[in-house]
């Protein structure tokens, strides 16, 4: 069991308001929250205290398992070095996405997802970890593949989100084929023949998978407990669909109309926090901070790159039209955790998980100082 841990001297962030006292944890639980004077503990200099962050969507492991096309890293010291970077930008809790489907990229093979979640549940039970670590089942709808690597996945209690994604030209993302042709003609360097028999053959698949493998994973996940994301919504038609499906989260919507429409009907809506940090997306989609000025925005994702998560909190709070740091902070702790259904985390009350980030915040860039898990000094 975890020994007691007291922080004091800090600015300790709740759900509703941002208090000045002490925090303390005690057999990885948070105890207390005393807004007197206390003499023992460790002196947080006036530092914020943080509910440790919730990542439902990050692409990171990924990166590290296949660095280069065609190469592939020993999954254990991959996941470790993903840890280690997720936990440094203050994430306790990481959905780690891994893709099912094949596409024109090659894809991964069937069976390597597997290889990953299989290396994340030994890693777990050797306590290599600092984060706590779940699985987020990417599933591209439109490949033919996506069921066959989806079984893959059957037993596996690890897997809390899945989310049904489809890329083909003129669907969700890509809403026109002008960004279609900016993403992939350029990335490909594809000619204009190419581009064509490209785009020819992801529409068919599109047409001829979608719709029943979307519905297959919705049920599947449905009857398991799985919480389920719609990915890059573009219109009310789209929500509409989701609502039908029970989906809980809508991943990065390419439209106000869609956003709001999550929103009103109770999925929550994210975006990622790369996109706070740019100004805009990185794709050419509406920009993060409108949803947020529309009260449309309820959940961040780090996406592509760790820290964003961390960093993007303290750029909303800050900004011209800045909002309380309780918050923005919401978007990255409270608001993710609730929507996955981890009632345990994500805020700073008595029972709950000892999971708090110290941060020190003048100005700019965030710092990340001391990081807790159940109670236990993780970074």
């Amino acid at each position: 069991m975890s020994q007691e841990i007291v922080l004091k001297n800090a600015r300790i962030v709740l759900e509703d308001e941002i208090v000045n006292g002490a925090l303390v944890l005690r057999g990885g639980k948070i105890a207390s929250i005393d807004t007197g004077i206390v003499s023992a503990g460790e002196d947080c200099e006036g530092d914020y205290v943080i509910p440790g962050l919730v990542e439902l969507h990050t692409d990171h492991l990924e990166s590290h398992y296949s660095p280069r096309p065609g190469v592939r890293w020993d999954s254990i010291a991959a996941l470790q070095a993903h840890d280690a970077q997720v936990v440094a930008s203050g994430i306790t809790t990481v959905f780690d996405c891994l893709r099912l489907g094949s596409d024109e990229d090659g894809g991964f093979q069937k069976g390597e997802m597997r290889v990953i979640a299989d290396a994340i549940e030994v890693a777990v039970a050797e306590d290599r970890l600092r984060a706590s670590h779940l699985i987020h089942l990417r599933c591209e709808v439109s490949a033919a593949d996506v069921l066959d690597q989806f079984e893959d996945f059957d037993t596996d209690n690890f897997v809390r989100l899945a989310s049904l994604m489809d890329h083909a030209p003129g669907q969700r993302q890509f809403q026109t084929l002008e960004q279609y042709a900016l993403y992939y003609k350029t990335k490909r360097g594809l000619d204009d023949a190419a581009f064509e028999r490209f785009m020819a053959k992801r529409v068919a698949a599109s047409q001829k998978y979608s719709a029943a493998h979307r519905k297959t994973i919705a049920d599947a996940c449905a009857g398991r407990g799985i919480a389920i994301a719609s990915h890059d919504d573009a219109t009310v038609e789209h929500v509409e669909e989701s609502i039908a499906f029970g989906v809980k989260l809508a991943e990065f919507p390419t439209s106000m109309e869609a956003a709001r429409a999550s929103h009103e009907a109770g999925i929550s809506v994210m975006m990622g926090a790369p996109n706070i940090v740019r100004g805009k997306s990185h794709s050419g989609n509406i920009a993060a901070r409108e949803l947020a000025e529309a009260g449309v925005l309820d959940v961040l994702s780090s996406d592509y790159v760790p820290f964003s998560l961390m960093q993007a909190p303290f750029i909303l709070a800050d900004g011209p039209q800045g909002r309380p740091l309780n918050e923005t902070v919401r978007l990255v702790t409270a608001a993710p955790a609730r929507t996955v259904g981890l009632t345990d985390r994500g805020r700073i009350a008595p029972g709950l998980r000892g999971d708090v980030v110290r941060v020190r915040h003048n100005k700019g860039v965030p710092v990340v100082r001391s990081v807790w898990r159940e109670g236990r000094r993780v970074a």
